[in-house]
């Protein structure tokens, strides 16, 4: 019995996938698709066996797979909207074909499961914070005096700062951290690019979200920072950065950058500096646009 009833949810499983398999990450989300009576899975961990075979044996076939994040309620939305009965199997194809194209995915790539869960995760904390930042950026309107879009302009001011980052940067790759605090949340963003010898290589995405973070950290009032950390073969990581103002970038010096890395954030207590690692003065961003009239 349990080889056929395997067999028969493997075949209901690979009706529902079109290269890309809505995945149920945890087990509220699992409990809230239960209430569906197509949906045929009981048990969370034992669904996401299966979801792993299925996606082991697409691979062996040849197929590439993606995987995307599924959330019941972003689906029980678009079935309101598209007039779609949600206890269909129909239906999760349609949401789970519009997910490949605008939800949060990872190519699969014989990780088990597991590794691949808090990935995909990730990649959907950083779409949302990218789409939130973006409408805040959008909602910030016209400039009173002189008419200029402010979130077009703070993000091309942002992408232009992070273009002279990376190149005064000393050779090496670089990985830059930048922070929002405000309210409801701190933003966060994280850009690595490699550098080849001759070119610096960076994921596209990463860099768009990191621009849009760091151009609202431009536009509002709220405490921001940016810290870089490049790292070669044969000398020591150096570490420098900048706090985040109004329309422009205010340099660390060495040793309040050595405060913000050897200072325990939840306790306040000191943690003992890596070894290895120079915390240093940011190089001149050179060309720095005096930042007066831009005070939005």
């Amino acid at each position: 019995m349990a080889h056929t009833d395997s067999r028969t949810m493997r075949r209901v499983l690979h009706r529902e996938i079109a290269g890309t398999i809505g995945l149920l990450t945890d087990e509220h989300d699992f409990r809230a698709m239960r209430r569906y009576r197509s949906f045929t899975f009981d048990d969370h961990t034992a669904y996401l066996k299966h979801v792993e075979g299925l996606l082991r044996t697409r691979a062996l076939q040849g197929s590439h797979t993606t995987i995307a994040l599924f959330d019941p309620e972003e689906y029980a939305e678009f079935c309101a909207r598209k007039d779609l009965d949600p206890d269909s199997p129909t239906s999760r194809t349609h949401f789970t074909a519009q997910l490949a194209v605008t939800g949060p995915t990872l190519p699969y790539d014989g990780r088990p499961l597991s590794d691949l869960l808090p990935a995909l995760v990730d990649e959907a904390v950083r779409q949302a914070t990218w789409e939130y930042a973006t409408t805040l950026l959008a909602r910030l309107g016209a400039c009173a005096s002189c008419g200029e879009d402010i979130g077009r302009a703070a993000f091309d001011r942002a992408a232009d700062l992070l273009v002279r980052i990376l190149d005064t940067a000393p050779p090496g790759d670089r990985h830059l951290v930048c922070s929002v605090t405000g309210p409801p949340e701190t933003l966060l963003a994280a850009l690595h690019a490699t550098d080849t010898g001759d070119a610096l290589e960076l994921d596209e995405a990463e860099a768009l979200e990191f621009t849009t973070v760091l151009a609202l950290g431009l536009t509002t009032e709220s405490p921001g920072g940016l810290v870089i950390r490049t790292s070669a073969p044969g000398t020591p990581d150096r570490i420098y950065g900048w706090r985040v103002r109004a329309f422009g970038l205010e340099p660390l010096t060495a040793g309040e950058v050595f405060d913000a890395y050897c200072t325990d954030i939840e306790s306040g207590e000191p943690i003992s500096p890596e070894s290895n690692v120079d915390y240093c003065e940011p190089p001149d961003l050179g060309g720095e646009r005096p930042a007066q009239g831009h005070h939005h």
